[in-house]
């Protein structure tokens, strides 16, 4: 607005200049002759910058310098008219004037707003065209027939096909899933995502997260879909959960032959004081039976090992894998009505765990503590992890009413314990397995167990690790 008056500045003055000139001259020129139709140039022009009563009373002060250096005499009978008919004309020439220049100048600024948007749409369809072809996930278009109308380069990558091969095909043929999307529902429109089966080109089968959206244009439903391969996630996610499996299946094992170890004692001893007494010498049944104690006595005690090729103990760190049990933990304890505070230090150190099983550790504990405080008038969990001396120490603390038999509380095979009574002993194993501990806090009010971790860098856990010969052995002991 500033630069249109600056730039109607010189057309004001110059319709200034032409008035008094056009005044001088009708003043000083001594013929029979108005020349009043000479004010319509500079109300014209000061039409093009001046506002509507602007212009009204630029035309009414010509029309007041016409009538004042009339050479015929003022007759109201004739000069009123004749002022009255000057005063619309010269005021509908400048509103014309007005007008048509308001009028350009909206379309010349309509023009530029539709040039900058043209522009800025063509930079937004080439921003969006090089995120489609240079994005790591297949993304495909398909019409209501489900034949595929455009691709980009990832998704000949992950079809195994040839660059142009895609177009015209039946998306069924690769992803079947998706044949059973309708798009051409006017009333139902789909934006989620799902996980399936998918078939390259080539035949073989990979497993496909896909996000897909369903949404209508000129010439009719489209199916939009973005495409990952999943099938190193879930070989990986199964490779760990077997893993975790198995070192389960070998602490509940050495758990087992712990409590056979105890029995097989007892029946030895009572062998040994029957066979001293001669009461069953020469029974050939009570020899059996000391021969399959003794064997059985041997299988129990079996050293269970694991192997460091299988162990992911390394340096994790910490608030990524409580991140990740704040993920998991808060909508289920959100259903239950159970409130969960987080007290964690900032700039956490490393420290040496496996993550996976360090969150299955965490998630047995605060399960346990779900199951506490279903009953409880206070419900809260609170997970806190604090820095010490060497270690991590993470705390989990409920308000629910505390433990009973505090003296066998990791031990297995605990009576009134729901299921088989392991969830303890398995995690205190775990951690125990990355050099850890995990022990019961009875100074607090409810329920809190700590989690200690040793940082990464201390050197006596180094000295362990080393000395060790690359073998971790898991602590099944009381």
């Amino acid at each position: 607005m500033a630069f249109r008056r600056m730039e109607g500045t010189p057309r004001v003055a110059l319709a200034g200049l032409l008035i008094v000139v056009i005044a001088v001259i009708d003043w000083r020129v001594d013929l029979n002759f108005a020349f009043a139709f000479l004010y319509l140039l500079p109300i014209l022009l000061a039409g093009t910058v001046l506002s509507r009563g602007q212009v009204v009373l630029t035309a009414l002060l010509c029309t007041v310098l016409s009538d004042f250096f009339d050479p015929f005499p003022f007759a109201l009978a004739t000069s009123l008219p004749q002022d009255i008919l000057v005063f619309a004309a010269l005021a509908g020439c400048g509103l014309f004037s007005c007008e048509v220049t308001k009028r350009s100048r909206r379309e010349a600024e309509d023009r530029h707003r539709v040039e900058l948007e043209v522009t800025a749409r063509r930079e937004a369809e080439e921003q969006l065209e090089f995120l489609i072809e240079s994005s790591p996930a297949a993304i495909l278009t398909m019409g209501a027939d489900f034949l595929i109308l455009r691709a980009n380069p990832a998704a000949y990558r992950l079809l195994g096909l040839g660059q142009g091969e895609l177009p015209g095909r039946s998306i069924r043929q690769y992803i079947p899933a998706l044949g059973r999307v309708s798009p051409s529902e006017p009333r139902q429109t789909f934006r989620t995502e799902m996980q399936c089966r998918g078939e390259r080109g080539n035949g073989e089968v990979f497993l496909a997260n896909v996000f897909f959206s369903t949404y209508s244009t000129a010439l009719g439903p489209r199916l939009a879909a973005m495409v990952v391969d999943a099938s190193e996630d879930l070989r990986d996610r199964e490779e760990s959960n077997l893993e975790q499996l198995l070192a389960g299946s070998r602490i509940l094992v050495a758990a087992v032959s712990h409590e056979v170890r105890n029995v097989c004692g007892a029946i030895t001893i009572m062998h040994e004081n029957l066979v001293r007494s001669g009461v069953l010498r020469g029974n050939q049944d009570f020899e059996a039976l000391g021969s399959l104690v003794e064997t059985l006595n041997r299988i129990a005690s079996m050293e269970l090992t694991q192997s460091s090729s299988k162990s992911q103990t390394g340096v994790i760190d910490l608030s990524e894998a409580l991140d990740d049990l704040r993920i998991v933990l808060e909508p289920c304890c959100h259903e239950a009505d159970i409130a969960v505070h987080w007290d964690i230090a900032k700039e956490l150190p490393p420290v040496w765990a496996d993550r996976h099983r360090l969150l299955q550790v965490l998630l047995n504990l605060t399960q346990n503590s779900e199951r506490a405080l279903r009953d409880a008038d206070v419900k809260r969990i609170d997970v806190s992890a604090s820095v010490g001396q060497g270690v991590v120490s993470v705390r989990v603390t409920d308000t629910g009413p505390g433990i009973g038999s505090i003296p066998k509380l990791f031990q297995p095979f605990q009576q009134g314990a729901e299921s088989t009574g392991l969830g303890l002993y398995i995690s205190r194993a775990f951690v125990r397995s990355f050099r850890g501990e995990l022990r019961h806090d009875p100074s607090m009010p409810g329920c809190s167990f700590v989690i200690e971790l040793a940082m990464a860098g201390s050197g006596e856990l180094q000295q362990e690790r080393i000395g060790g010969n690359g073998t971790n052995t898991a602590v099944v002991g009381r």
